[in-house]
């Protein structure tokens, strides 16, 4: 179990960068969104053709994964315009409700309903990342164009991920990243082109930008969060991905001069909590729990 974890953690990591990256709005939401799929497939597409790590699935889950590349690349283009429209902070906070959707989404339609310490793990890293970003922030959301996507990235983010889970079971993780990759660069290429969005011309540091978001807060990422996802939770997996909000902070500090204030870092670490907790299962909380009534009733007849 501890491959998954790490393969999370850096994958974490690895998606941090992106709101800095898009922040610097060298191109538009929508053009980014497009180039980030692009390049990931036609860097994924020769290595899983040489190595043979393509298996043909049946038409459904075939579907369901191009279904679930249109999702995310509607996700990623939402949160790109989010982020340049208003804040990274504001965005970043309203995509990372996500596991809020998660769990009410696996509430009411899925078999594995979601547990208890999912539900208070969840609660504390809410609250740790409202505290990150400070309370007053809350005075200043606007119902705009930025705050409804910001919103609908998260819930679509939400249908990703549970989705993803799913068709997990039947294929591997590169197949699925290259159907879905394919289906996003299809998609968000019709898209632009139908909005008239230009496609060259950019600057050097613009291309670069574009190649780093793909290789790193893409490809790289979303490798090793689909592994995590194949093998974990996905309610723990989407609580989880909260963490980027911490990194993310620190990278502005480092990258961006942003100041990181005393708030912050109670708020990182009260975020980073919750997310601890809902790996706890109910057997270990059951043992503990035994443990400490032991312990007491020992305690007590020594007396």
């Amino acid at each position: 179990m501890k491959k998954p974890r790490l393969a999370l953690f850096v994958g974490v990591i690895c998606i941090s960068i992106f709101p800095i990256l898009v922040k610097l709005s060298l191109t538009s939401g929508l053009i980014s969104a497009f180039y980030r799929m692009l390049f990931s497939f036609l860097l994924l597409l020769p290595y899983v053709l040489f190595k043979k790590q393509f298996a043909l699935p049946s038409v459904k889950i075939g579907l369901l994964a191009a279904l679930c590349g249109v999702i995310f690349g509607s996700d990623v283009a939402v949160w790109n315009i989010a982020i340049q429209e208003s804040t990274a902070t504001q965005a970043s906070l309203l995509t990372n409700l996500s596991p809020v959707w998660v769990g009410f989404i696996s509430l009411f339609f899925l078999k594995d309903k979601p547990k208890t310490n999912f539900w208070i793990g969840t609660t504390v890293a809410v609250f740790g990342m409202v505290l990150l970003v400070g309370f007053s922030m809350f005075k200043n959301l606007d119902f705009d164009l930025a705050f409804n996507f910001a919103v609908l990235s998260g819930m679509l983010y939400a249908v990703y991920m549970l989705l993803s889970k799913h068709i997990l079971n039947y294929i591997n993780v590169t197949t699925f990243m290259l159907i879905s990759l394919g289906a996003s660069s299809v998609y968000l290429g019709v898209l632009n082109f139908a909005l008239n969005e230009a496609f060259f011309g950019f600057s050097t540091d613009a291309w670069l930008v574009l190649l780093a978001q793909a290789v790193i807060c893409q490809l790289l990422a979303w490798l090793l969060i689909s592994y995590a996802t194949q093998h974990m939770r996905a309610t723990r997996v989407s609580v989880s991905l909260l963490g980027q909000g911490v990194l993310a902070s620190v990278l502005a500090w480092l990258l961006l001069d942003e100041t990181i204030t005393i708030q912050m870092c109670i708020g990182g670490f009260i975020l980073l909590w919750g997310i601890r907790i809902t790996f706890y299962n109910n057997q270990i909380l059951a043992k503990n729990w035994l443990k400490k009534r032991k312990s007491k009733a020992l305690f007590i007849t020594r007396e």
